[in-house]
């Protein structure tokens, strides 16, 4: 295989890094319009769809912003220009990003519900889809890992042969997703913990493949900001998971929470 891939088409070449990312909104999306046809959803249509523009609003900029950040020396002189500012992106950025939007926006509309376990098995679709198309993309995409002698090792058209961390990530959320299924089968999970468990699952595989990653540590950081932004994500969530244990404990000994 020759990366990138792409569909040649007379005198249209269409990159399939570009047909996968767009196959990953609409099967995702699809996929997300057939589970909620069959829930019991506690979040009415109007305020699904306010969260929705929340969630889109807050991972775009969470994308962008922590995707300029993992280049720190280029921001006062971007390669390309200030198109540059508009080109990088990272799923742990969207993801953060997204949730800080869905978090004040339902604030402001006054919903209390949890509203991403509907989401989860749907994002884990589209994010397989969109690492696929990013495997496909080679060099050109950034998210190959390190030089290895592995066997499974992958030349992306350096003559180098590479940790595929994009497949990867592939295989890890197809295991959280096939974990998170089979842990529901047995006992269905408190509301908002399915979601929980699938940021915790991703931003713990993100702060350690990032190490097969050669993108540079920025001097004095230790870690690259992808990792950093995975640490504060998982002390978030760390810090949750605390707080509801002692609001159990404290419910059971008999304390009152206004």
């Amino acid at each position: 295989m020759t990366y990138p891939v792409q569909l040649i088409f007379g005198p249209l070449v269409l990159p399939v890094h570009l047909l996968f990312e767009v196959l990953a909104y609409s099967l995702g999306y699809r996929f997300y319009q057939k589970l909620r046809a069959r829930t019991l959803d506690p979040i009415s249509d109007e305020h699904r769809l306010w969260i929705f523009v929340g969630c889109a609003a807050g991972a775009l900029l969470g994308s962008r912003a922590l995707g300029l950040l993992e280049h720190p020396e280029l921001l006062a002189h971007p390669p390309g220009g200030w198109l540059y500012y508009f080109t990088n992106k990272t799923i742990v950025g969207g993801l953060l990003g997204g949730l800080i939007g869905v978090e004040l926006t339902k604030k402001r509309l006054g919903v209390t519900a949890s509203s991403g376990d509907l989401m989860v098995y749907p994002i884990l679709l589209g994010m397989c889809l969109g690492r696929l198309g990013c495997h496909f993309a080679g060099l050109t995409d950034g998210t190959f890992g390190t030089a290895t002698t592995l066997p499974w090792g992958i030349d992306f058209g350096d003559g180098t042969s590479r940790h595929p961390t994009n497949l990867y990530e592939i295989g890890w959320l197809a295991l959280l997703g096939a974990g998170l299924w089979l842990a529901e089968r047995r006992r269905p999970l408190p509301a908002g913990w399915r979601f929980r468990f699938f940021m915790v699952g991703y931003l713990l595989f993100r702060l350690l493949v990032e190490f097969l990653k050669p993108t540079p540590t920025p001097s004095g950081w230790g870690l690259t900001a992808i990792q950093w932004a995975c640490v504060a994500g998982l002390g978030y969530y760390g810090w949750l998971y605390a707080t509801c244990n002692t609001i159990i404990a404290d419910s059971k000994n008999g304390k009152a929470y206004k």
